[in-house]
């Protein structure tokens, strides 16, 4: 097992099983790569889990986000401006586990990925100490080749599922996939909502008949309020939007540093039961 920076690392599952041990939800939080820039975008993953994220999510830039809301497509827009790579990506993953041994994902669509060369992109992500990928748009029917990859570097694979999946469709993704499942707690994009639909906890529950995979719940979660209305009945919360709306309605680089780390304690505190 690799060592970071303080010691030994810990694996996505270990996080997961000690957070429910505590009696609560993992709070797994998004940001992409390259943004405002490269070297900001790995200090504000860094931020999130020095401020009380469990696992971080760092997301790779595409100019087509079908699954992201406005927020995070003007968020890619200004990475990819800037010129963000996926060398890029796998630096922010290596150097926010470096800094922390917190399991770091990577979430992408699968075109960059199948461009890329999937055992690369494999075998570079676990070099750089990643714990695996998230891919939205990949389904279970055609994942096998990627599957392979990632069980050979033991990244886990994470699926996503929606209130509209199917029960049947629910054990087909949950048993191709490792790690969690990541249940989007309405339809419709990415974007921090006013409030988070009830469809949540039935999918949780309909998952969770499925599979012993810890169920994280994502899509619309923005504050420490709602983020402990989740952790009521989900293995984890997730967020993403309402963070990196923080880093783009701030003044500058520093005031969005400072912005991002507030809201994750707000959400920390959030899933322990504390606001």
């Amino acid at each position: 097992m690799k060592n970071f920076a303080g010691g030994k690392r810990k694996l996505l599952g270990d996080t997961l099983a000690d957070a429910k041990a505590e009696g609560r939800a993992a709070l797994i939080t998004y940001f992409p790569a390259g943004f405002p820039t490269v070297g900001g975008g790995t200090a504000t993953v860094k931020a999130m889990l020095e401020s009380g994220a469990d696992i971080v999510e760092v997301g790779l830039p595409h100019s087509d986000p079908v699954l992201d809301g406005p927020v995070i497509q003007t968020a890619d827009d200004i990475a990819l401006r800037g010129g963000v790579k996926i060398a890029d990506v796998l630096r922010t993953v290596r150097e926010a586990h470096a800094a922390t041994g917190k399991p770091v994902l990577v979430m992408t669509y699968w075109n960059p990925v199948d461009r890329y060369g999937v055992e690369r992109f494999a075998t570079e992500l676990a070099e750089a100490g990643g714990a695996g990928c998230i891919l939205p748009d990949l389904p279970v029917q055609e994942s096998a080749r990627w599957r392979a990859q990632a069980e050979k570097h033991d990244l886990a694979t994470i699926f996503l599922v929606a209130p509209s999946t199917t029960d049947a469709r629910l054990a087909e993704i949950t048993a191709a996939g490792s790690g969690f499942v990541y249940a989007t707690s309405l339809m419709g994009v990415t974007g921090a909502r006013t409030s988070v639909g009830a469809a949540a906890s039935e999918l949780v529950r309909r998952t969770r008949a499925t599979t012993g995979l810890p169920v994280c719940v994502g899509i619309g979660v923005a504050n420490g309020r709602q983020a402990a209305g989740i952790a009521g009945f989900a293995d984890g919360v997730i967020v993403g939007s309402a963070l990196v709306k923080a880093m783009l309605d701030a003044p500058g680089e520093a005031e969005g540093l400072a912005a991002v780390r507030a809201l994750t304690g707000e959400l920390a505190k959030g899933v322990r039961g504390l606001v």
